[in-house]
């Protein structure tokens, strides 16, 4: 009796759980609707097996509890049963798998006017690149990273001179416009995820995936990496802010093309020794770090980061450890 109870519990807590938490889907931004309605029905046929499944064991545990002078009854088999176990599965499997076909089909096939910009990842941060005025990314290669050159890009294209790049973790995009977003890694495994768009995907070294959105609404989103990437996967997250067309211009303008990046003028590294001194005394003579003194590292830190991080230095001198320990 008490085990019957606790089932019947189960199954009203959980159904209640389901209707009254608050923590429930972001509101969608983006053309994925399809995603949402996948899931939901989702819900609805695990549910509705959940619930008629305990009910049922509850059924059981009480209607053929041990009673003196009861006897079981043994049957071999049921094939009105088990024929309507097999049919009820396969339509269940069919509900779930179906829509999530359709929804798939779509998710791959990118829109031919469709904007095509880069996301690269990287430990821990997100860069992107965006095509110049001649519309076309410029190819990449692995051999072509170094510190000047994050991205990759072949020196020798001519398509990748005027690509915009923006060493930023803040992306900007125009509202109603379909894009594609390009995936690399050029480090570890990460993941691409905006969860108000519904879309995600990984990011495989050697590998360009891609994800296609249209955005609904203009705001400020989260953008996440979902694989565990390395010690500081917690800190690998940046911001997508959707706004319209002119202001989405304007922002892409200000950045530098990579022609404009290869013929800035090097920085001297004898000269800065010297200063580096005053950081080397809590980040380390190698800018390793020191936890003693909550004091990150500063080597291979993007540049935004570090510019970011020397700009909070100047704004409150004499605390300047304990402020980049925490805005990071």
């Amino acid at each position: 009796m008490v085990l019957a109870i606790v089932l019947v519990l189960l199954v009203v807590g959980s159904v209640l759980f389901h209707y009254l938490s608050p923590w429930y889907f972001t509101p969608i931004a983006s053309n994925w609707d399809a995603i949402d309605e996948t899931v939901t029905i989702t819900f609805w046929v695990t549910g509705f097996v959940f619930v008629v499944i305990n009910l049922f064991m509850a059924y059981c545990v009480l209607r053929y509890r041990h009673r003196k002078g009861k006897l079981a009854h043994y049957e071999a088999e049921n094939k009105k049963l088990e024929g309507a176990l097999i049919l009820g599965t396969t339509v269940g499997v069919i509900a779930m798998l179906a829509p999530g076909l359709f929804a798939w089909a779509k998710f791959i096939e990118v829109p031919k006017d469709a904007t095509v910009f880069e996301v690269v990842g990287r430990q821990w941060n997100f860069n992107y690149r965006f095509p110049g005025e001649d519309g076309v990314l410029g190819t990449v290669d692995a051999r072509f990273v170094s510190d000047t050159n994050p991205f990759g890009i072949n020196p020798d294209d001519p398509h990748g001179k005027d690509d915009i790049l923006i060493a930023s973790p803040e992306l900007h995009l125009a509202m109603g416009k379909p894009v594609k977003a390009e995936l690399r890694s050029i480090d570890v495994l990460h993941d691409f995820t905006v969860p108000q768009f519904r879309s995600k995907m990984n990011m495989v070294p050697g590998l360009v995936t891609y994800v296609w959105f249209t955005p609904t609404r203009t705001g400020t989103f989260d953008v996440f990496c979902e694989q565990l990437c390395g010690i500081a996967h917690f800190a690998m997250r940046g911001k997508v802010i959707v706004e319209e067309g002119p202001a989405f211009q304007a922002w892409l303008s200000s950045y530098p093309t990579f022609a404009q990046t290869s013929t800035q003028v090097a920085g001297d590294a004898a000269a800065g020794k010297p200063l580096f001194a005053v950081c080397a005394a809590c980040h380390g003579p190698q800018a390793e770090g020191n936890p003693a003194l909550n004091a990150p590292k500063l080597s291979g830190q993007g540049g935004w980061y570090l510019k970011r991080q020397l700009k909070n230095f100047k704004e409150v001198p004499g605390v300047h450890t304990t402020k980049m320990s925490l805005v990071r």
